[in-house]
């Protein structure tokens, strides 16, 4: 029998060197707010998601990969592709290749400022 999930993926975990700092990153590039949990004994920050258990993750206070060679963790951007890379430079990442057309939309790919590759995904609306 062959295991057909709704969503292959479940959680993502980003690492990142400052916590307050990311935050910071992917909220102004992706504009949305990150949500700070101090509960445990490391602190994460949540990415949206609009229904618990849902498909989402976090930052956390760890050792990223360096230079995007990591895995890549493609994430919805308001507005276009164009916009979300003009933010996500301001705010001190890097943009790396073209926009990327695919059925499902449009992406590019990225670096946040702790070396985490990124895609900056925009879907057919």
């Amino acid at each position: 029998m062959t295991f057909t999930p709704e969503n292959a993926l479940v959680w993502c975990e980003i690492p990142v060197l400052d916590i307050e700092k990311a935050m910071a990153f992917y909220d102004t590039v992706f504009q949305y707010e990150t949500i700070l949990d101090e509960s445990s004994p490391n602190a994460v920050a949540f990415l949206p998601m609009t229904q618990p258990p849902g498909t989402a993750g976090h930052l956390y206070e760890g050792k990223p990969a360096s230079d995007g060679r990591g895995p890549t963790v493609h994430l919805a951007v308001p507005g276009t592709v164009e916009e979300a890379a003009g933010r996500c430079q301001s705010a001190g990442g890097k943009v790396a290749g073209p926009v990327i057309e695919i059925p499902a939309g449009r992406f590019q790919y990225a670096v946040d400022p702790d070396g985490n590759s990124l895609g900056l995904f925009e879907g057919n609306k």
